[in-house]
C-alpha cells in the first residue's frame, strides 16, 4: 500500500495495489501492518457501507466527539465520490481548511480522516457505494456535525447537489468566533 500525505495534517490517501489477469483482478483492501503508521494502535471497530441511488448525493460533514471520537478510511467500492475532508481540530494549522479527492474503485485509493476532522462526500454517479471502517463504534451521543454548505469554509462540491437529507440540510453553520473541537 502506497501511503501519500494531503495538505491536511493526518488526512492521508492509500493507494492499493491491484494484481489482474485473465480471470479479473486482486486487491487488499485493508492491513493493519501497513498501515500501522497511521494507525497508532488504533483498532477497526466497525465497518459501514453506504449506498447513493442517485448522481449528486451530498452526505455530511459528520464526525463524533470525544470521549468516541474516531478515525475513519473511507474506500469507494462502486461508481464515484467526491470525498471531502473538513479540519475541525482545535490548535490545528489547518484548522477550518478542507480537502477533496476523488475516489473509485479504479483509482483504488481510500482517504484516511482522523479524530476530529469532519468527513462528507457527494456522488458523481448514481450507484456510488463507500465503504467505511471506523477505530470507534458509532455513539449517538457524541455525534455532530456541520453544514454541507457552510460558508465559512466554501467547500467546493462539483455538482449542485440532486438529494440531501433532512438530518444534514439541519446541521448548523459554525460562527466566526469557532476556536475548533477538542480531540
Amino acid at each position: 500500500m502506497n501511503i501519500s500525505v494531503s495538505p491536511l495534517r493526518g488526512v492521508f490517501i492509500v493507494r492499493s495495489q491491484t494484481i489482474s489477469d485473465e480471470r479479473g483482478s486482486f486487491e487488499r483492501l485493508f492491513c493493519d501492518v501497513e498501515l500501522e503508521r497511521l494507525l497508532q494502535g488504533r483498532v477497526i471497530r466497525q465497518i459501514n457501507r453506504s449506498i447513493s441511488v442517485q448522481d449528486a448525493v451530498i452526505r455530511g460533514m459528520h464526525y463524533q466527539m470525544q470521549p468516541h471520537a474516531e478515525m475513519k478510511l473511507i474506500r469507494c467500492t462502486k461508481g464515484r465520490a467526491w470525498d471531502v475532508a473538513l479540519d475541525l481540530r482545535k490548535g490545528s494549522a489547518t484548522l477550518g481548511q478542507w480537502f477533496a479527492q476523488e475516489l473509485t474503485p479504479e483509482n483504488s485509493e481510500m482517504m484516511v480522516i482522523p479524530e476530529g476532522v469532519a468527513h462528507g462526500f457527494q456522488s458523481l454517479e448514481p450507484d456510488t457505494h463507500l465503504l467505511y471502517l471506523h477505530t470507534a463504534y458509532y455513539q449517538k451521543c457524541s455525534e455532530a456535525a456541520v453544514a454541507w454548505n457552510d460558508p465559512l469554509f466554501s467547500i467546493n462540491w462539483p455538482k449542485a447537489p440532486s438529494e440531501i437529507s433532512k438530518r444534514d440540510q439541519a446541521h448548523p453553520f459554525l460562527k466566526e468566533s469557532f476556536q475548533g473541537v477538542v480531540i
